[in-house]
C-alpha cells in the first residue's frame, strides 16, 4: 500500500499563508507552531468532476478544531474556500486531485511551547496534488499493541498534527507487513485503523465503533448517513476484536482511501459466510453521490 511518487505533481504550486509558491519552494519558519510542536490542525479533502466534496463539512471540522486548540486570528471559513479554489484551479485540478489542507497557530517571536508566543495569526496551508485513493485491492491489518488515544488524553475528536500514536501503529504494521494497523481503545474494545474509521458487516447488519476513542470523520458520517437512507440496518456499539474477525465483510473508510474491503486481521480472513455482498451496494450509493455532490469550484 505504500504510495508511488506521481509526475504530475513535479510542478505543483502549494498555498503558503500568504500566497502560492510552487512546490520546491513551499516552505514554513522554523518558527512555525507546525514544527516546534506539532501544533496545528488538519483536513483532508477529495475533488470529483470539479467539486469539493463535503467541503463546508470539512471546514466546520477545521474550524472546530481550531477553535478547541484556541487558535487567535483564524481565517474565515470564506476566505480559506476562496484559496482552495484558487489552488485548485492554479494547477488545473478538476478531479482525481487530494487536498492537504493545514491550519497552524502560525509563526512564534522564539521558539517555546507557550502558545502567547504566537503573535502573528495561523498559518494555513493548501497542498493539492493529483492522487487517487490510495487503496487499489483489499488491505490486510494487524492489530497494534498502541492504543487510541481517548478523552482523557488526547482527544480524537480534535483532528491535530500530533499523528504520533497513529504513526508509531503504522510502524508495527509496515514491520508485520500489513497494509495498515487495527487500533483498540483502552477498554480493548476497537476504536480505528492507523488512518480510517473501520465498519463490519454481519447477517446483513453494519456496524461501526462508537466515536469514543477515534475521530468520527465525515467519510463515515456519510456511510451512517447512506445506510439510514437506504434502509440498510447500521448500529453503534462498542466492537471487540474477536467480532471483527467473524465479520462477513469489513470495510475502512476515509477520505484518502474511499471505502476499503478487508480481507485479514491478524492472520484471520474474513470470510462471507452470509453471501451478501452488502458492501458493493454501500459503496455503490457512496460513488452515485460522489458524483452527483459538493461544491463547484469557482
Amino acid at each position: 500500500m505504500q504510495q508511488q511518487f506521481n509526475s504530475k505533481n513535479e510542478n505543483i504550486f502549494v498555498w503558503v499563508k500568504d500566497g502560492l509558491y510552487t512546490r520546491n519552494a513551499a516552505k514554513v519558519s522554523v518558527f512555525d507552531s507546525s514544527v516546534q510542536g506539532g501544533d496545528a490542525v488538519w483536513e483532508g479533502l477529495r475533488v470529483y468532476n470539479g467539486k469539493v466534496f463535503c467541503l463546508n463539512e470539512h471546514l466546520d471540522r477545521l474550524m472546530a478544531s481550531a477553535h478547541a486548540m484556541m487558535f487567535a486570528n483564524i481565517p474565515s471559513g470564506e476566505f480559506i474556500k476562496n484559496t482552495i479554489f484558487e489552488t485548485l484551479k492554479a494547477n488545473g485540478m478538476l478531479h482525481g486531485a487530494h487536498i492537504r489542507l493545514t491550519l497552524t497557530r502560525g509563526e512564534k517571536i522564539t521558539s517555546g511551547m507557550d502558545p502567547r508566543l504566537n503573535q502573528s495569526g495561523c498559518t494555513l496551508i493548501v497542498l493539492a496534488e493529483f492522487k487517487e485513493p490510495v487503496y487499489t485491492n483489499a488491505i490486510t491489518l494487524i492489530t497494534s499493541s498502541v492504543r487510541r488515544n481517548g478523552p482523557s488524553n488526547l482527544d480524537s475528536k480534535i483532528h491535530h498534527n500530533n499523528l504520533i500514536n497513529n504513526i508509531l501503529a503504522k510502524i508495527e504494521a509496515n514491520v508485520a507487513g500489513t497494509d495498515d494497523a487495527l487500533m483498540l481503545d483502552n477498554y480493548g474494545f476497537v476504536a480505528e485503523t492507523n488512518a480510517c474509521n473501520i465498519f463490519m458487516i454481519k447477517s446483513g447488519m453494519v456496524f461501526t465503533p462508537n466515536a469514543d476513542a477515534c475521530l468520527p470523520g465525515i467519510t463515515r458520517k456519510t456511510i451512517i448517513s447512506l445506510c439510514m437512507q437506504n434502509a440498510i440496518p447500521i448500529h453503534l456499539k462498542n466492537i471487540s476484536i474477536t467480532e471483527m474477525y467473524n465479520a462477513d465483510q469489513a470495510f475502512t473508510t476515509g477520505t484518502m482511501g474511499e471505502l476499503t474491503p478487508i480481507k485479514m486481521i491478524d492472520g484471520r480472513e474474513i470470510i462471507n459466510r452470509s453471501n451478501n455482498n452488502l458492501l458493493a451496494t454501500i459503496q455503490a450509493h457512496f460513488k452515485l453521490l460522489t458524483e452527483t455532490e459538493g461544491e463547484p469550484i469557482i
